[in-house]
């Protein structure tokens, strides 16, 4: 009676004759173990050949033909138990141990390299490293998680980067102090914490640090600054802000530090550090460069070049030295001198060779001004000082020559009194006669005295009279004066 073989699945196996009748007395190769019909004689064979292929599951360096679906397979060359799922053998799990890539691999095969300890995965068309990222040889490197306490016992997690089994850098999201000591990381911030035994620094470039690039200056937002807005400190840089320095120690200018300009209490000072040397203001005049304001540093001196105005008082507690010119020319109308002081002697002085010099000064103690050298000073005569004084001040009186020709001019002349008279024998007498001496003399003129005949007709005679000759009066030769009344 012949056979139908069904498989799990309730459906009938095709044998290879194309039927699904398994003929008695005959044998049918269909799948990779032999299935023989009923009353073939020599069965036994073939039945315990079947046992042992079940046993070590077909064992070969090939895979079985006419495999049936979920038929497994121990491939001799990687040493795998492989399943057929239909199409063709696959792993049934587990990861091959050996220092090459196994072949024939399917996807989904896990592979650990013996040499390096690592474990690989395959992709179907690579092996693909699974972990870790380090060879034994590296030993532990790159980031590792765990939990570690803070001082107060609290737990935390922490992902640590590790580089050839050294800890370089702690990630955390908060900053804490670890309770037990820990190399290099005495403290932990939030964010990421270098080592510091290593004197570690972050190098490269990030998004931000990109802007750096001074190259650029255009802004990409108001919180991203390009780095070609940024003053530097090894060149000569502009800027176009205000530059602020926030600190009494103030601006240091000069490869020696010459120039300084700090604050103490509120008060600025602008140095000149360097022994003996200048500071000077430059100013550009129409083109020129010029220098109107100079401080000597050997000695102290302070050179001023142009005109100068001044708004307020100056005030000079030294000497006022000229050296440029002979002539110093004033616009205002009057200089006052002593302004502000006790009143005191003051004036002009003039350099001469005597110790005393010249000098044109105000005398306060006899209220005139005075003028002289050598310690010799008198009273300065005024105008107002030549008034008719009743012949009382004889010593302050003062008289003019014609400049023409030295005449002595006077409109008129009132003589104070009556001199003696001069003899005609005194040729010597310097004094000027009075108007009385002059008549008298004129009667003596001769020798004897002549009296006046009141008719004023004698021929000869020398007149004084206080009116001029009228017709008739006097004779060839006579002499007549005119006195006033």
């Amino acid at each position: 009676m012949p056979y139908t073989i069904n498989k799990t699945d309730g459906t009938a196996l095709t044998l290879a004759n194309g039927t699904t009748t398994l003929a008695d007395g005959t044998i049918d190769n269909s799948t990779s173990i032999t299935l023989f019909g009923k009353s073939y004689s020599g069965f036994g064979e073939f039945l315990n050949e079947n046992q042992i292929k079940l046993l070590e599951n077909s064992a070969s360096t090939s895979a079985p033909t006419s495999p049936l679906t979920g038929e497994l397979w121990y491939d001799a060359t990687s040493g795998q138990i492989k399943v057929y799922d239909g199409t063709a053998f696959k792993p049934t799990g587990g990861a091959k141990s050996q220092s090459a890539e196994p072949t024939s691999a399917s996807a989904g095969d896990l592979w650990h390299d013996s040499d390096d300890d690592q474990v690989y995965f395959y992709t179907g068309s690579a092996w693909q490293l699974l972990g870790p990222v380090f060879t034994s040889t590296q030993t532990l490197s790159g980031w590792k998680v765990a939990i570690i306490n803070n001082s107060s016992g609290v737990s935390k997690v922490i992902a640590s980067m590790f580089v050839g089994n050294t800890e370089v850098a702690i990630l955390s999201k908060e900053t804490f102090t670890p309770q037990s000591s820990r190399t290099g990381f005495a403290s932990i911030k939030a964010g990421l914490t270098l080592n510091s035994t290593l004197g570690a620094v972050f190098e490269g470039t990030t998004t931000s640090a990109s802007a750096i690039d001074v190259s650029g200056s255009t802004n990409t937002s108001s919180t991203l600054i390009a780095g070609g807005n940024f003053l530097r400190a090894d060149a000569a840089d502009t800027t176009t802000g205000a530059l602020t320095i926030d600190s009494d120690s103030g601006l240091i200018v000069g490869d020696s530090q010459e120039l300084t300009v700090t604050v103490s209490s509120g008060d600025v000072t602008v140095a000149q550090t360097r022994q003996d040397k200048n500071l000077a203001f430059t100013i550009n005049d129409g083109g020129s460069t010029v220098t109107p304001l100079t401080f000597t540093g050997s000695t102290g001196a302070i050179g001023m070049v142009g005109n100068v105005t001044i708004t307020g008082n100056l005030n000079v507690s030294g000497e006022y030295s000229n050296t440029t010119s002979t002539i110093n020319t004033i616009d205002d109308a009057f200089v006052k001198l002593n302004t502000g002081n006790s009143e005191v002697d003051a004036g002009l002085i003039v350099e001469t060779s005597d110790t005393d010099d010249a000098r044109l000064f105000y005398d306060v103690s006899e209220n005139f001004w005075s003028a002289g050298h050598g310690a010799s000073y008198s009273q300065v005569i005024r105008l107002a000082d030549l008034t008719d004084d009743g012949d009382a001040n004889k010593g302050t009186k003062g008289l003019t020559t014609d400049s023409s020709s030295g005449d002595l001019k006077v409109t008129s002349l009132t003589l104070g009194a009556v001199g003696s008279n001069i003899a005609t024998s005194d040729t010597s007498n310097a004094k000027t006669p009075s108007i009385g001496q002059i008549a008298e003399s004129i009667k003596r003129w001769g020798g004897s005295v002549i009296s006046d005949d009141s008719s004023n007709s004698v021929a000869g005679n020398r007149y004084i009279e206080t009116t001029a000759p009228t017709s008739g009066q006097g004779a060839n030769g006579d002499l007549w004066f005119v006195r006033e009344a």
